[in-house]
């Protein structure tokens, strides 16, 4: 029933595309997974048994996974390391 009355008012809001509770449940986890939550953890919100059922919610955006890229691998560190010392912005290939 809940369903049925979440897809009203996604319609209602012409969004131009259907939804359901499920729309809101993948859209929590999924804004869970991108603000640092374990996976573990979000696998316990809808229930699931199986890791693998959550992983579906492991699709980040490009946007995201640059972030991480930049926060965490070691080459990123040094050439904002290599930026730093020098006052440029990029290093020279």
């Amino acid at each position: 029933m809940l369903s049925r009355v979440v897809a009203g008012f996604m319609r209602q809001a012409q969004l131009g595309r259907p939804g359901s509770c499920h729309l809101f449940r993948h859209t929590c986890a999924t804004h869970l997974l991108e603000g640092g939550a374990d996976i573990r953890y979000i696998q316990q919100l809808p229930g699931h048994e199986k890791l693998e059922t959550t992983a579906i919610y492991t699709e980040v955006s490009i946007t995201q996974l640059q972030l991480v890229h930049a926060r965490c691998h070691p080459a990123e560190q040094a050439t904002a390391r290599l930026s730093e010392s020098t006052g440029r912005d990029t290093v020279p290939r």
